[in-house]
């Protein structure tokens, strides 16, 4: 059996396949982010899984894809914990960026993450190729939920958020500069804190132009930064996976126009399109 993931800062979705390729079981644990999150956490946090545990010891093989393991030190942790916890599997820790290949396409293109964070690359139909190195949340990471969440506490506190919406937010969150400052600067994992905010956008009852501008900003910066850094932009399409940009779809379009970019496919949730990956792979094998 193969156990599957594709994990973030907030969530980590998790498929196990028996041998054929059909579905034991689907789960979900807190975000395992090792960029992120002490290693007591990530122990914690995955053994705390009962379906996992359940089934840990028949498993065959561990495929990890996630935020976070793009460099070498945040990997090698992940994969220390893995193999202690699976002791009859092989591991294999990778980046998110080559699970979003794996479920928007097998052809060239450009493949962006709109989630907690962002991250783009371009993808040559073989290989995966990163044009600019991801800093994270502070330095980067343009509309990303990180990067919303910032930006509607700041127009909360500066009143620059209309006054029915700022009144709504200040009803759903604890917006108190005590509240808002230690959880950016002494709890853990504040990206995922800020992130939690972006939710606000997408679920308010009370719509008008300010979000649509908030949102189509932080595409539009996305865009120039992550995505015309890449020469071979404007010959291949532009594929989009995560929540943020499910919801922005019609945003996106627009960005793209003025650029002369082709829209790929938009994908919410990557683990649909890893399933179908490794089934695929499964079947050929067979």
């Amino acid at each position: 059996m193969i156990l599957l993931a594709d994990g973030g800062s907030t969530k980590c979705d998790w498929i196990l396949l028996d041998e054929k390729g059909e579905q034991v079981f689907k789960t979900r644990t807190q975000g395992l982010n090792p960029a992120v999150f002490k290693e007591s956490v990530l122990e914690e946090r995955l053994k705390a899984n009962k379906d996992i545990k359940t089934y840990k010891d028949k498993i065959k093989s561990v495929h990890f894809y996630g935020a976070g393991c793009g460099t070498a030190g945040p990997t090698a942790i992940l994969e220390k914990i893995m193999k202690a916890y699976f002791t009859s599997s092989e591991v294999m820790v990778k980046e998110d960026m080559v699970a979003a290949v794996f479920a928007a396409t097998t052809e060239p293109g450009i493949v962006c993450i709109l989630g907690t964070g962002s991250n783009s690359c371009y993808y040559d139909g073989d290989n995966i190729h990163m044009e600019v190195e991801s800093l994270g949340y502070i330095l980067m990471d343009e509309a990303s939920g990180n990067y919303f969440g910032k930006r509607l506490i700041r127009d909360y506190y500066y009143k620059r958020m209309p006054k029915s919406i700022a009144d709504e937010f200040e009803k759903r969150y604890d917006l108190s500069p005590d509240a808002v400052k230690k959880n950016i600067y002494q709890e853990e994992n504040p990206n995922t804190y800020l992130a939690n905010f972006a939710e606000f956008i997408f679920t308010s009852e009370e719509r008008n132009g300010y979000f649509y501008l908030l949102i189509t900003e932080g595409i539009k910066k996305f865009v120039e930064n992550r995505v015309m850094c890449f020469p071979e932009a404007q010959n291949v399409p532009i594929h989009f996976i995560g929540s943020i940009a499910h919801f922005s779809q019609d945003i996106i379009k627009d960005a793209l126009l003025p650029y002369h970019l082709t829209l790929g496919n938009i994908v919410r949730r990557p683990i649909d399109g890893i399933i179908e990956y490794y089934r695929n792979k499964i079947l050929s094998e067979a």
